[in-house]
C-alpha cells in the first residue's frame, strides 16, 4: 500500500495536547498518525521539521463579494489560503431594498445561496454560507427547512442596521429556527442607543474618529444580547453570540450558561489584540461594528474564552479599499477590515507568546471549536478519516505585518508595523498545497462548498 503524501518531522498539535508523529495523506483524507518507520510509502513527503503541523483555521465569520466587502472569493481565499485558514462561512444574504442593499428587489434565502455557490467556483479553500434574514417577511419561515436541506444549518439575524429585527420579529425566528433544531447567529447592538447617539455626534460635529465606539458603547451590545439570549432560551433554540467586544456582553452569555443552555460565544483577533486607542493612530481605518473596545475588554475576551463562556476566536473579514473607509467624518465611513491574511499568525503571537498559553489553545480557539458549533465534521481536527486540512506553522519566525503583502483587494491592515512571532509556512485543504511561504500555489476552484448537517451542541 502507498499513500499520496506524509508529513514528517513536525509536532502534532491537537485540541488536547502535542505529539511527535506523522500524517499519512491519502485522497485527501488523512487516513493514519504514527512512527514515520510505520507508515507506508508515499509519492510525496513534506518534511516538517520543527514546525508545528496544526489543523486548519475554520472561520465562521467572514464577508466575501457582497456590499460588506469588495473581496472576490478567488483573492478572499487567496488571502486565507496564506494565512492559514481552510475553511470558512460566509453569509447568503436575502436580498433587500435599501441603502445598504446592493439590490433593486426583494430575494429569498434560497437564492442568496445559489448566488454565493456560484461565487465560490473560484474559491481556494472549502467555504461554508450562514443564512441571513434581513426582513420582517414570515415568507421566510418557510425556506427554513429547504435551506437545511441545502447544507445551510445557522441563520443570522441583526438588532441594527436598516436590515435588523424587531425583537416580535425575531422571537418567531427564533422559535421556527428552533423547531428545525438549526443555530441562530445574531450581531446584537441595542440600534436606538446607537442611532441616538450618532444624531447627538453629528449634530455636535464629532466627527473625530475617537467618537466613534462613543457611539456604539458597550452597553448597547450587552442589552441587545440579554435580550436575544432570553428569547433563544425561551425558544429552545441554539444560540451563537457573534463578535462578542467587551466584559459587559460577556458576561451576559455567561450568565445564561449557567445552567447549561444551549448558549455559544465567539469574539475576534482584533477584540483580543486591540484597544480604542487605534482610533486616534489609525483614524477611521479601524471602524469595525461593534467598536474595538478598552484594555480591560481585551482581559475580558481572555478570561472568558478561558472559562469557556467564549469557544471561538474569528475575523469578521471585510475587504475595504482606502477610499471607502478615509472620510471627513466617521459616520460617512464603510464598517469593517480586513483579517483573513493575519489572523493565526497575531492571535498565536497574542496567546501564546504574549499570555503563556499552548499552541492548544490556539487550535482549539480557531479550528475545533468553529468546526463543531457549526457541523462541520470533517474540519478542525488531525484524526483519520476527516479532512486533510492541514497548516504548517513555524513557531519562531518573528515578522512585521504590512498591507504591501495583502493578497486580499483590501489596501490597509489594522495590525500595519505589528511584530508577531509565529508564521504560516504552508497550507494543505484536503490534501493538496495550496499555499506555501506567502505565495498561492495552487489554482482556483480547488475549494468546494461543505453542506453542513446540523450540529450536535450536547
Amino acid at each position: 500500500m502507498s499513500v499520496d503524501t506524509i508529513i514528517r518531522g513536525g509536532t502534532l498539535i491537537t485540541p488536547k495536547g502535542e505529539l511527535n508523529g506523522s500524517i499519512a495523506i491519502d485522497n485527501g483524507e488523512i487516513v493514519t498518525i504514527g512512527n514515520p518507520d510505520t507508515l507506508p510509502e508515499a509519492s510525496e513527503t513534506i518534511d516538517a521539521s520543527e514546525l508545528l503541523v496544526l489543523p486548519g483555521v475554520v472561520d465562521p465569520h467572514v464577508h466575501i463579494d457582497d456590499m460588506f466587502s469588495v473581496d472576490s472569493y478567488e483573492t478572499a481565499t487567496a488571502a486565507a489560503a496564506v494565512g492559514g485558514t481552510t475553511t470558512y462561512i460566509d453569509f447568503a444574504w436575502q436580498a433587500w431594498v435599501g441603502e445598504l442593499s446592493i439590490w433593486e428587489k426583494e430575494g429569498t434565502l434560497l437564492e442568496g445561496i445559489e448566488r454565493k455557490q456560484q461565487k465560490g467556483e473560484d474559491a481556494l479553500i472549502d467555504y461554508s454560507l450562514h443564512g441571513a434574514i434581513t426582513r420582517e417577511d414570515p415568507t421566510v419561515f418557510e425556506e427554513i427547512p429547504d435551506v437545511i436541506d441545502a447544507g445551510v444549518t445557522s441563520f443570522k439575524m441583526f438588532t441594527a442596521y436598516e436590515h435588523g429585527l424587531s425583537n416580535g420579529f425575531m422571537n418567531l425566528a427564533m422559535q421556527q429556527i428552533a423547531e428545525e433544531d438549526a443555530v441562530g447567529v445574531c450581531h446584537t447592538e441595542d440600534p436606538s442607543i446607537c442611532a441616538t447617539l450618532t444624531e447627538k455626534f453629528q449634530e455636535e460635529g464629532k466627527g473625530d474618529p475617537e467618537w466613534y465606539p462613543e457611539s456604539r458603547p458597550d452597553y448597547a451590545e450587552a442589552m441587545a444580547a440579554e435580550d436575544a439570549v432570553r428569547m433563544a432560551q425561551e425558544a429552545g433554540m441554539k444560540y451563537y453570540g457573534i463578535h462578542t467586544t467587551c466584559r459587559k456582553s460577556a458576561d451576559i452569555l455567561e450568565h445564561f450558561q449557567e445552567d447549561e443552555s444551549l448558549v455559544r460565544g465567539e469574539t475576534c483577533t482584533h477584540y483580543c489584540t486591540l484597544d480604542d486607542s487605534i482610533y486616534a493612530e489609525m483614524g477611521t481605518l479601524p471602524m469595525i461594528a461593534p467598536p474595538i473596545r478598552k484594555e480591560d475588554d481585551i482581559e475580558a475576551m481572555f478570561e472568558h474564552l478561558q472559562n469557556g463562556c467564549l469557544s471561538v476566536v474569528s475575523t469578521d473579514h471585510c475587504g475595504y479599499r482606502l477610499d471607502q473607509k478615509q472620510t471627513d467624518n466617521w459616520w460617512e465611513s464603510a464598517f469593517g477590515a480586513n483579517a483573513l491574511q493575519t489572523s493565526l499568525s497575531v492571535f498565536y503571537d497574542e496567546a501564546v507568546n504574549r499570555r503563556e498559553h499552548s499552541p492548544s489553545f490556539v487550535v482549539r480557539m480557531m479550528a475545533t471549536n468553529p468546526a463543531r458549533t457549526f457541523g462541520l465534521t470533517r474540519k478542525g481536527t488531525l484524526e483519520p478519516g476527516t479532512d486533510a486540512d492541514i497548516v504548517l506553522f513555524d513557531p519562531e519566525e518573528t515578522h512585521t505585518i504590512t498591507s504591501e503583502d495583502n493578497l486580499s483587494k483590501a489596501e490597509f491592515s489594522i495590525y500595519e508595523g505589528r511584530d508577531v512571532t509565529g508564521r504560516v509556512k504552508k497550507t494543505l485543504v484536503r490534501g493538496e498545497v495550496v499555499a506555501e511561504d506567502g505565495d498561492v500555489v495552487s489554482d482556483p476552484g480547488h475549494g468546494q462548498f461543505i453542506h453542513r448537517e446540523i450540529p450536535d451542541w450536547e
